[in-house]
């Protein structure tokens, strides 16, 4: 048997205020004076100098504010490269990615496409990157959705919703600063919390299960049972467990996959931009047959923290887009696979799919 033989990020930082150290941490990277650092910032930032203030621009570095409204895609990433080419004469030192998972995906795909041609969506799949990517650095400012640590780097295509996984993809340097995530909205912590936690539940009852995926998922299921039902901790000790839980929620499906909420989220997503936080949870909400004690325990944190989840989302829908929503979901073979096992395609069929879509 052939064991993959899976990348990590290679320098990770961790601690309140470690923000600071930034300046320190890529510098050495610099290739020359001429060749840039290119900063993907939330725009969510702009203008709040708490941290803007603290990104360590020098020579011909550029901050370019991205809106994370809505799910990243293909065309964005193309987007963006095009402009950092025509801007900068010489290649970029490294793109750093400061914010939640759409910006970190980004900051995870533009390092790819600035060393590789053609167009992101030929890279949407499994194992195509063939040149590795610049320096690349995730600082994440919301924690949850184990972008920080994934291989992957989800993206909505003119086809497919459908990440860059490759051995490329990790960050070479994640900063992880608890402090960044205080004034994150309350419902925006749980969607992405959830994210998390839905991580560790398709992990832990995939037929991809090992000691390896096990020992991270449990981890940060707990980590999420402890911030998200037990909530005996201060504010500050949420933080950072969330911002851990988040890291070994992303770690438990390195070596194994997500599942059914993932799969039908990615259709959600693909036909409405429904981001993949709320996403994940309206679909989770449904999949008490395949996941009952992961749902029932989910019900009971949403309760806790009273929130409200949007109903009725497919409500309108025509038959032809419940079949895009369908045919988006089933092209995630792995997930399935993971989910219900090597005939998966005899248990899941459009009409399963269909229903369950009719109920969100």
């Amino acid at each position: 048997m052939s064991y993959k033989n899976y990348p990590m990020v290679s320098r990770i930082v961790f601690g309140r205020g470690s923000l600071n150290q930034l300046s320190d941490i890529i510098e050495p990277k610099r290739l020359n004076t001429k060749a840039p650092f290119i900063f993907l910032v939330d725009d969510v930032f702009q203008g709040n100098s708490w941290l803007t203030s603290r990104i360590p621009t020098a020579y011909d570095d550029t901050i370019i504010f991205i809106s994370a409204n809505e799910e990243p895609k293909t065309s964005q990433v193309d987007e963006l490269v095009e402009q950092i080419i025509l801007s900068h004469k010489d290649r970029p030192s490294g793109i750093i990615g400061i914010g939640g998972g759409t910006i970190l995906d980004l900051a995870k795909a533009v390092s790819i496409m600035l060393t590789n041609e053609g167009e992101a969506k030929d890279y949407q799949g499994w194992d195509l990157v063939k040149t590795p990517a610049i320096y690349h650095v995730g600082i994440p400012t919301i924690s949850g959705t184990g972008a920080e640590v994934s291989r992957t780097t989800v993206l909505t295509g003119p086809e497919k919703k459908l990440g860059i996984n490759s051995d490329y993809t990790p960050f070479d340097q994640v900063i992880l600063d608890p402090e960044l995530t205080k004034d994150v909205p309350k419902d925006q912590w749980f969607y992405t919390g959830m994210d998390c936690y839905i991580h560790c539940i398709e992990s832990l009852n995939g037929t991809f299960l090992n000691a390896f995926s096990q020992t991270y998922g449990e981890k940060a299921y707990d980590l999420c049972k402890e911030i998200f039902l037990d909530n005996n901790l201060s504010e500050e000790e949420s933080q950072d467990k969330l911002m851990m839980a988040s890291w070994h929620g992303g770690m438990s499906i390195a070596y194994s996959q997500v599942g059914v909420a993932h799969a039908m989220s990615y259709g959600l997503s693909y036909l409405l931009g429904t981001k993949h936080g709320i996403g994940n949870c309206i679909v989770f909400d449904h999949l008490k047959e395949f996941y009952p004690e992961g749902v029932k325990l989910f019900k009971q944190m949403k309760k806790r923290h009273n929130i409200s989840l949007p109903q009725g989302i497919c409500a309108n829908l025509e038959d032809y887009q419940f079949d895009i929503m369908i045919d988006v979901a089933l092209g995630l073979v792995p997930l399935w696979e993971n989910a219900i096992g090597k005939h998966w395609n005899q248990v899941i069929t459009r009409e399963k799919l269909k229903a369950l879509y009719q109920k969100m």
